[in-house]
């Protein structure tokens, strides 16, 4: 649950810990093949990539200078006391004001942060998407072996 959890809040690594459950499971009951522990294992390398540089291209694609990268990741940290809508607020709110700040038009900085916007919510669906799918064989499997 917490690995889910850590696809929606910053700071923690949902793929990585789903992926660390399913060692655990396969540590107490083996129930999974080696094969389906690489895979795993890769997808959660790739979406870990991937979740640092899906938002990046997308902010670099539609124009966002590097003050409007730093000023969402600014927002978004900030935002993150203030409740999800504030974390998504404050990271498109943060993209806008760099862009501004770095000369940008008002239309030209708008579309950069919500580019970059869209780049961080793919990543996040596609991280929901592995993690959710890891914690379904790791809560399939443990139900098998604790309710035999």
């Amino acid at each position: 649950m917490v690995g889910l959890m850590g696809c929606v809040v910053p700071g923690l690594p949902g793929t990585p810990l789903n992926y660390i459950a399913m060692w655990m499971i396969q540590w107490v009951s083996h129930p999974f093949e080696k094969s389906t522990l690489l895979i795993y294992g890769v997808l959660t390398v790739a979406i870990v990539v991937i979740d640092y540089m899906l938002p990046v291209w997308f902010a670099k694609k539609y124009g966002a200078t590097k003050q409007g990268i730093w000023g969402s990741i600014i927002g978004m940290v900030l935002g993150i006391f203030f409740t999800p809508v504030g974390m998504i607020l404050g990271m498109i709110i943060g993209a806008i004001v760099g862009d501004r700040l770095a000369g940008k038009s008002t239309s030209e900085a708008t579309r950069s942060g919500f580019a970059t916007f869209f780049g961080t919510l793919l990543s996040m669906g596609l991280k929901l998407g592995v993690s959710f799918l890891i914690s379904f064989f790791v809560f399939y499997q443990s139900f098998k072996y604790f309710y035999k």
